[in-house]
């Protein structure tokens, strides 16, 4: 029953990310200013269910960057209601990468592209259907650029949990 939870909870989050007007491209076009160079738009090939570390994915398959994973990392049934078969929550990852061919600028676009998901997770706060809530909250873990992708690469964690109640 924990494996059709975890992944019925990623398939939300992936639902909510890919969303025309409310998910992250529609939140990437709200954020960027009137003046400034438009960030590439992330296409439903670059979103991802796995949890699967960067070099291993680019030998694997053709990357194209950003590119987003979502996973669940963790899950905990604490029974909160009684007589139900799972009741607790699920903690989710969304991991974005990015890279590109120079180190200027490459925090700054993945921190817009994290923006837009954090704005994403902000607007959808309350019933996710299916027995899911957000509650609301997050956290976000921004790693150090290293080699890889394009020449140079970058990754930001977001974690936030789910709570589900099942019969």
């Amino acid at each position: 029953m924990t494996a059709r939870i975890a992944s019925a909870a990623a398939r939300k989050v992936m639902d909510r990310i890919a969303a025309p007007t409310t998910g992250m491209n529609g939140n990437l076009a709200a954020l960027t200013a009137a003046d400034t160079q438009p960030p590439i738009p992330v296409g439903a090939d670059q979103i991802r269910t796995q949890n699967v570390s960067a070099d291993l994915l680019e030998r694997s398959t053709s990357v194209r960057y950003p590119a987003v994973s979502v996973y669940c990392e963790k899950i905990v049934n604490d029974l909160s209601e009684k007589f139900r078969s799972f009741s607790g929550r699920v903690q989710m990852t969304i991991e974005l990468r990015h890279s590109q061919d120079k180190l200027q600028g490459l925090q700054d676009a993945l921190e817009l592209y994290a923006d837009s998901i954090t704005q994403m997770l902000d607007a959808g706060r309350g019933d996710w259907g299916d027995g899911m809530y957000y509650p609301g909250g997050y956290e976000v873990a921004v790693g150090t650029v290293k080699s890889g992708g394009k020449n140079f690469m970058q990754a930001a964690k977001i974690t936030f949990q789910i709570e589900v109640s099942r019969s």
